[in-house]
């Protein structure tokens, strides 16, 4: 089972409000098999606590530190928002759902805080026209094998 692949990338999505794009970005990981269906609600519960919002437009939602049992095996999910939603009051269009074991995240959040760092870069994430575009945008960004 793969960190990232095509069928956990939605493109052009319409959500109602961040615990909407926070659901729907779980439910890929459990879909994925990364983590126990229980694991959506906290990545929930994780936003109530506190916002889950990185800057430049990107939210990673994640569980809570009492989830990790729920997780199975380190993952991502990626929805790009055809309109932002609010986070904690900025605007949100690329939502990045992460489970991962151990330390794993912390390699993936620097990672993921250079490539979208860049305006060009996140600019390239925001219009990509396809799943596989996108894929191979992170896997390059993120130099995944």
């Amino acid at each position: 089972m793969s960190f990232l692949s095509k069928q956990k990338i939605k493109l052009n999505v319409k959500v109602n409000d961040k615990f909407e794009a926070i659901r729907l970005a779980g439910q890929l990981l459990v879909e994925a098999g990364h983590v126990e269906a229980g694991y959506v609600e906290k990545m929930v519960e994780r936003e109530t606590l506190s916002s889950t919002y990185l800057g430049g437009g990107l939210a990673l939602p994640h569980g809570t530190n009492d989830s990790k049992h729920l997780i199975r095996s380190t993952g991502m999910s990626i929805l790009v928002l055809s309109d932002a939603v609010d986070f904690g009051g900025e605007p949100v269009r690329l939502v990045i759902g992460l489970a991962a074991v151990g330390d794993e995240h912390l390699e993936v959040l620097s990672s993921l805080a250079l490539m979208v760092s860049e305006d060009e870069e996140m600019e390239r994430i925001l219009k990509a026209s396809s799943e596989e575009e996108l894929l191979a945008i992170f896997e390059k960004g993120l130099q995944l094998s």
